[in-house]
């Protein structure tokens, strides 16, 4: 599969990949032959044959997310075994198993429980449930500390850090090939999404990994802040720190598995476990919990820097946390003086592929563009092949919308 989940859909949760193509399978339709042959047509809902027999529906083979997780056009059979390990199931048999050592008096086998909640889906799950998205960051607060969580943290301090080290990376690449024209790295594409990162590597290689930022994305960035910095604040080795973090993504599991973000010094991955929202109202379901009544409790804020009013926030417009929005009014201030309020973006073949510009004395300065959807990230790529590419930065997501 070209596409790595850009056409998955398994719910109508709208956190997770949708508006949509479906993913389908071919299946086998075994028709009489004819003389005169068939005819395939597309109608708004399905595939169709004509043939001398007349005309017959076509069979449509809906797929799993283990049928798609096992397909090697994707990912290895070695990620799939190592994404099957990242499941609500081994998150309850990790609790299950740490409770029964706390209460045994097997200290040497107790792990400290970390949960990380991100703002989309603390924003889906508070639209699932009715709430208000500041009541239910403490209700699924609660509700973590009541299977078995020791600390409940955000993701605020990650998406800052990830902004701030992007945008420093940006105009240091504008600079180098201002001085260097010979020294191509532009436009820098987003990192974030880890469906567009393995895309990219596994079709286009060696070819767009330059352009890709270096900048980790918010979920590994707080896998760092964890297992380096608050594990040595609370006096416990990485290694018995266990993190899960709350995801909107599936394909965030992937990125937790990969090589690059496992410690060999401290025996340990950055991330252990991803859940995702759904499957966080599966737990909920499963356990026959009503979020709305469980206990609302703070969530932790274990960081020497100061707590935020609230616990969820927003990072300018977009779906992936506003990386074009802040890199480009950050590099109008850094590079040309400017001060940008309001950015403008323009639509150009469709709604998931915009961009803005910086322009002064009718130069343009700065040309960003954010595209969403593999038709557009290969529209993209196409264009980089080609040498046509004018953009200076790319906020790239796998998903139609950016979500």
């Amino acid at each position: 599969m070209a596409k790595f989940s850009g056409a998955l859909q398994l719910t109508d949760l709208d956190d997770f990949i949708t508006p949509s193509q479906e993913c389908i399978k071919p299946v086998e339709i075994k028709t009489s032959k004819s003389k005169t042959g068939s005819k395939i047509t597309i109608q708004d809902d399905g595939y169709y044959e004509t043939t001398e027999l007349g005309t017959q529906k076509l069979q449509k083979v809906e797929i799993t997310l283990a049928d798609c997780l096992a397909c090697s056009g994707c990912i290895t059979s070695a990620e799939g075994v190592l994404i099957t390990q990242q499941s609500q199931e081994e998150l309850l048999k990790v609790l299950n198993e740490n409770n029964d050592h706390k209460q045994s008096g097997k200290l040497d086998q107790i792990k400290t429980v970390v949960f990380t909640l991100c703002q989309q889906s603390c924003l889906s799950l508070a639209k699932r449930y009715q709430l208000d998205v500041e009541e239910c960051a403490r209700r699924l607060t609660g509700y973590f500390k009541k299977i078995g969580a020791d600390y409940v943290l955000n993701t605020k301090i990650a998406d800052d850090l990830a902004l701030i080290e992007a945008r420093n990376e940006f105009v240091e690449r504008y600079r180098s090939e201002t001085l260097d024209m010979t020294n191509k790295n532009l436009p820098m594409l987003a990192s974030s999404c880890p469906g567009w990162v393995c895309y990219a590597e596994k079709t286009h290689g060696t070819f767009i990994l330059p352009y890709i930022s270096t900048t980790r994305s918010s979920q590994q960035i707080m896998g760092v802040m964890v297992k380096e910095f608050l594990s040595k604040k609370l006096g416990v080795s990485s290694s018995r720190i266990y993190h899960v973090t709350v995801m909107p993504c599936y394909d965030k599991k992937l990125e937790a598995s990969r090589e690059d973000f496992f410690s060999e010094v401290n025996n340990s991955k950055d991330v252990d476990c991803v859940i995702t929202s759904i499957e966080i109202e599966q737990m909920l379901d499963m356990q026959q919990i009503n979020l709305m009544e469980t206990e609302a409790i703070p969530m932790d804020w274990p960081w020497d820097t100061a707590e935020p009013s609230v616990y969820m926030w927003a990072h300018e417009s977009s779906g992936s946390g506003g990386f074009s929005d802040h890199i480009f009014k950050y590099a109008a201030r850094e590079l040309f003086d400017m001060n940008v309020v309001e950015l403008n973006y323009k639509n150009l073949r469709n709604p998931d592929f915009r961009e803005v510009t910086l322009e002064k004395d009718g130069k343009v300065l700065l040309r960003f563009a954010v595209a969403n959807g593999f038709r557009n990230i290969q529209n993209l790529v196409q264009k980089l092949k080609r040498g046509k590419s004018s953009y200076h930065y790319v906020e790239v997501m796998a998903c139609p919308s950016g979500y």
